[in-house]
C-alpha cells in the first residue's frame, strides 16, 4: 500500500490526517499523549482497530512523559493517561481493549525500573500495530471465500487500511478477493455526515486499482432492487455476545435493505471488537457527535440556523440481519452466541 495510517517512528507517533483526505496526504507527528487523544476525538484517525493502535501508542507516549519518584506515583499518573484517552470515543471497544492490554503490560513489569516499564509499553504498542496488519490479512483471506467471482460489493463507511494499521477489515476482504483475481467491483456509500465513503473508501480503492462507484447513502436500496449488488461487507466498532453489531450510522439501514432483497450482509472485524460482556446491542454506548457535522460541510452551512439536530455516530444492526461475521480466526454464522465464543477462544 502507498500509505501508512499510523506508525511509531523516532519515539513519536505519526498519523495520516484523515480529515485532509482526499485533497491532501498530510502526516501529523505527535509527541505527547494529549495530542494523540485529541487526534482520536477529532477523527484525524478513526476506525476501531486504528483507534486501538493509536490508544496504545498514546499510552506509550504518556508513560514517557510521566515524572515520578515512586512506583505508586508512576502508576497513578499512568491511570490518568489511560482515562484521558479512554474518554475520546466511547463506542469503539478496541480503544478499551488496547488500554487494558497496555495496563496489563505495565502491571507485569511492576517493581522494575521505570525506564524498563516505559520500554515495555513502547514495545507493546508497536506489537499491537504489527499484529493488526496480520489480523486484517487473515480476515481478508477468510472473507474472500464468501465473495463470488465478478461480484459487486456494497460497503458502508471506511473499514480499510485507513481504519486499521494498514490493510483493512471490510476492505481487507475486498482486497483479498481482488488479489485472488475475482474481478471485484465496489459500490461505496458516501456515508454522511463525515463522508468517509466518499473521501476515504473511494480514495483507497482507486489507489488499489479496484473499480469503484460512489453513491449517496439513500441510493443503496435502488441498486439492490435492480440486482446490481451481489453482497454487502462492512466493518464493526463493537459486537455484542449475540452478534448485534455497532457500526457507522446508516449500517442498520443497509442491512435491512439487504435482507429485503435477499443479499448477503457480512460483517468483517477482529476478535478484539467482540464485547462478550454485553448480552445484546441495546447495551452498546452510542457516541453523539457535534451537531455542526450535520449542519455544515467544510465550514459551509447546509441547514438553517437554529434547527434541531441529532448526530449519533453509530447504529446497531441486529444479528438477524447479519449473514456472517468474519474474523481472523474464522467465520461465524447462525448461532452467534456460540460461534463468537468459539472464535474468541472462550
Amino acid at each position: 500500500m502507498s500509505f501508512r495510517t499510523i506508525e511509531w517512528k523516532d519515539d513519536t507517533v505519526v498519523m495520516l490526517d484523515q480529515t485532509r483526505l482526499p485533497e491532501e496526504e498530510i502526516y501529523n507527528v505527535y509527541t505527547d499523549f494529549t495530542s494523540v487523544a485529541e487526534a482520536i476525538r477529532g477523527m484525524v484517525i478513526r476506525g476501531a482497530p486504528a483507534i486501538g493502535v493509536a490508544a496504545a501508542m498514546g499510552v506509550a507516549l504518556g508513560a514517557r512523559e510521566i515524572i515520578a519518584d515512586t512506583q505508586e506515583s508512576f502508576f497513578r499518573q499512568l491511570e490518568t493517561v489511560c482515562d484521558v484517552i479512554g474518554r475520546t470515543r466511547p463506542t469503539a471497544v478496541n480503544l478499551f481493549w488496547a488500554l487494558e492490554r497496555m495496563k496489563r503490560v505495565a502491571e507485569a513489569n511492576r517493581g522494575s525500573k521505570l525506564d524498563k516499564i516505559r520500554t515495555a509499553l513502547k514495545k507493546e504498542a508497536v506489537r499491537i500495530e504489527q499484529e493488526d496488519l496480520t489480523i486484517c490479512r487473515n480476515i481478508g483471506k477468510w472473507g474472500a471465500t464468501l465473495i463470488p467471482h465478478a461480484a459487486t460489493v456494497l460497503t458502508h463507511c471506511n473499514a480499510g487500511g485507513l481504519a486499521t494499521a494498514g490493510y483493512g477489515t471490510a476492505l481487507g476482504v475486498i482486497r483479498a478477493a481482488h488479489e485472488a483475481g475475482k474481478e471485484i467491483k465496489v459500490f461505496a456509500d458516501e456515508t454522511r455526515p463525515w463522508l468517509q465513503g466518499a473521501r476515504l473508501t473511494a480514495w483507497e480503492l482507486l489507489n488499489e486499482g479496484i473499480p469503484t462507484t460512489l453513491i449517496s447513502d439513500n441510493m443503496a436500496g435502488f441498486f439492490m432492487s435492480r440486482g446490481e449488488i451481489t453482497c454487502c461487507v462492512v466493518g464493526a466498532d463493537r459486537i455484542a455476545a449475540n452478534g448485534d453489531t455497532a457500526n457507522k450510522i446508516g449500517t442498520y439501514s443497509v442491512a435491512v435493505l439487504a435482507k429485503e432483497n435477499n443479499i448477503p450482509f457480512y460483517v468483517a472485524a477482529p476478535v478484539s471488537t467482540f464485547d462478550l460482556t454485553l448480552a445484546d446491542g441495546s447495551r452498546i454506548p452510542i457516541e453523539e457527535r457535534p451537531t455542526s457535522e450535520v449542519t455544515h460541510i467544510k465550514g459551509i452551512a447546509i441547514a438553517p440556523a437554529g434547527v434541531n439536530v441529532r448526530n449519533p455516530a453509530f447504529d446497531v444492526t441486529p444479528a438477524r440481519y447479519i449473514s456472517a461475521i468474519i474474523t481472523e480466526n474464522g467465520i461465524a454464522k447462525g448461532d452467534y452466541r456460540a460461534g463468537l465464543r468459539q472464535l474468541a477462544g472462550n
